[in-house]
């Protein structure tokens, strides 16, 4: 009987240790994903008052305070390239 149990995914970090022993790392890609930039961090300064509304936005979307920050910028830059346009179209 062929077992139907699933195998856990491997770490990328795990991927990375096999790759910097110099074995291979071939069978976990595909080749179907995309290539990501890579991330940058930025530091940014927010009043009290500020991380406090991000706080309990987070808390009330369940998800980490990183993420309501990077939702929140995404949607005011569809915004403004939005209103760029509208302004060209006009």
């Amino acid at each position: 009987m062929k077992s139907t149990a699933k195998k856990r995914p491997v770490s990328a970090d795990a991927i990375a240790r096999r790759a910097d022993q110099n074995k291979d790392v071939s069978m976990h890609f595909t080749g179907k994903g995309k290539m990501m930039p890579p991330i940058q961090r930025v530091n940014v300064d927010f009043s009290f008052d500020m991380l406090s509304e991000l706080d309990r936005a987070a808390e009330a979307l369940n998800v980490s305070r990183q993420a309501v920050i990077k939702g929140f910028v995404r949607q005011a830059l569809d915004q403004h390239y939005l209103a760029q346009k509208a302004r060209r179209a006009g």
